[in-house]
């Protein structure tokens, strides 16, 4: 069977006894809209609805009921190969983490790790060195309220200003300031739009006094790396964090026009180990890992708030 059918029907028999979408997301580490999301893609396959709703819970259709004593026992006996291939799996390190966080900022240090720790394999969202299993992750890296859940450890907040390459902050620095963003492209980026610390364009140019018609209009972007590739090519200036950007601002690939603008974010990256993981020595010492490269990060974005703050008082002199 496709392993895609495989991970909708683990999703559809933890759903159904457990009651609940959100109680079969919380044994799987994934949201509920990501449990629908398999179960309904495993109905749009079969082509007939396989659950139903109650108040007392989830139950199985009629097209389900035949199959699904064979479904739940099937997957009783995958709960106890999953338990005997966890006690073998010392060598795996599986991470399910948020897909900019994993681009532009895990993947670029993760080989530094590895070459400490040769024998050691990842699987990250699927991917990597290691299989992908049934059985649960080892850790997880989300972003959002940092008292969400308390076994969270905070990574880091992250510091959001406008972004540009080289060549668009030159061409801003031109104008007058209050007009150097009339005409010019601006991207914008959902990623943080939950976090009310953080502004729209709108609010933006208006907070800092500037001028520019219809700045609602522009690309919008649900990731930061597609938008961060867009300014890269000089299409536009985007509100961006910096937290995952350290290399482009360090090697002069990533300008900051309006340095004196940042605002940092109410939430946070952040991460969370499952308790059991945390028995395996591999596991602490990538957790170790993880939490003196996220110090390493708060350092470096300290230094450059420091200096933006720098800058708005030379700027009020």
């Amino acid at each position: 069977m496709a392993l895609s059918h495989l991970r909708s029907l683990q999703a559809l028999e933890l759903a159904l006894r457990m009651g609940s979408l959100q109680a079969a997301a919380r044994t799987l580490w994934i949201t509920p809209a990501a449990v629908g999301q398999r179960i309904k893609a495993l109905e749009e396959y079969l082509g007939v609805d396989l659950l139903v709703r109650s108040r007392s819970g989830l139950h199985p259709t009629q097209a389900l009921a035949a199959a699904y004593e064979h479904l739940a026992a099937g997957f009783r006996e995958l709960d106890l190969a999953s338990t005997e291939l966890n006690l073998q799996r010392g060598d795996e390190i599986h991470v399910a983490a948020t897909s900019d966080f994993v681009d532009l900022w895990l993947r670029p240090r993760i080989e530094g790790f590895k070459a400490e720790h040769p024998h050691l394999l990842f699987c990250i969202n699927g991917e990597g060195e290691a299989p992908l299993r049934v059985g649960l992750i080892d850790c997880e890296i989300s972003f959002g309220p940092p008292q969400e859940n308390a076994a969270d450890e905070i990574l880091f907040r992250d510091f959001v200003l406008p972004i540009s390459s080289p060549e668009n902050a030159l061409r801003l620095a031109r104008a007058e300031l209050r007009d150097r963003l009339e005409g010019f492209p601006l991207l914008h980026l959902d990623f943080y739009k939950d976090d009310r610390r953080i502004p729209n364009w709108t609010a933006w140019i208006k907070a800092n006094g500037l001028k520019r018609t219809a700045p609602q209009r522009g690309i919008r972007f649900q990731r930061i790396k597609p938008a961060v590739d867009t300014v890269l090519a000089n299409a536009g200036v985007a509100l961006c964090g910096l937290a995952l950007l350290a290399g482009h601002i360090d090697d002069g690939t990533l300008s900051l026009p309006f340095p004196s603008t940042g605002r940092w974010t109410g939430y946070a990256f952040r991460v969370r180990f499952r308790p059991q993981a945390l028995n395996r020595p591999q596991i602490k010492a990538f957790r170790q890992w993880l939490i003196d490269q996220a110090a390493g990060t708060r350092t470096w974005l300290s230094r450059v708030t420091k200096s933006a703050r720098t800058d708005k008082r030379r700027r009020r002199r």
